[in-house]
């Protein structure tokens, strides 16, 4: 994915839609191929996940960590010192406490370290927003009642507002093919 495939641009930092019409069909670099890291990535956040990162610039981190949406572990604080980009899989509407979540990763990471996710921005319905906006985040709302495990309702502000509550500054953030991908930087101070 190249920066040629963009095709809006709204003001975050960086807001861009991109087209994904052409692709190459072949996602993983030769050194990629033997990376079980972004086997991973591929296997579980798709091919759009891997792009987005390698289109970030960021693939090349020899401090990366990718939490699995599949899998859980615990890690101890030690072992994320080093981590200058976490990448989350999860998508953030399936994360059933977010406040608490995105203040752990706050604490963990070090300062300026990349934080990146992604969400279903329920808000936009193929690149427009939806007139019946309000109608479906009440439908939304009473199925998130009845169901936990129905994808909470999230819009690009909303996701905005709650990084930056947690002091995460959003350096990027994209749609493609109806996920919103974001990266945000971690603004804590340093002492």
């Amino acid at each position: 994915m190249d920066r040629s495939a963009v095709n809006q641009k709204i003001e975050v930092d960086n807001f861009q839609t991109v087209k994904n019409g052409s692709r190459d069909k072949q996602i993983l670099t030769e050194e990629d191929h033997t990376n079980p890291v972004f086997n991973n990535l591929v296997a579980e956040g798709g091919e759009n996940f891997y792009h987005y990162i390698n289109w970030l610039g960021l693939s090349k981190d020899p401090n990366l960590m990718i939490l699995s949406s599949i899998h859980h572990y615990y890690y101890d604080f030690n072992e994320l010192k080093g981590v200058r980009t976490l990448i989350n899989l999860k998508q953030l509407n399936q994360i059933n406490h977010l406040d608490n979540f995105l203040s752990n990763v706050f604490r963990v990471l070090p300062t300026r370290a990349n934080f990146i996710g992604c969400f279903k921005d329920n808000k936009i319905h193929r690149g427009m927003a939806v007139p019946i906006y309000q109608s479906f985040r009440l439908l939304s709302s009473l199925i998130n009642i009845i169901d936990s495990k129905t994808d909470k309702f999230m819009s690009r502000k909303h996701v905005i507002k709650v990084l930056e509550s947690h002091n995460f500054r959003i350096s990027d953030m994209t749609e493609i093919s109806d996920i919103t991908y974001f990266c945000a930087l971690n603004n804590k101070k340093t002492k």
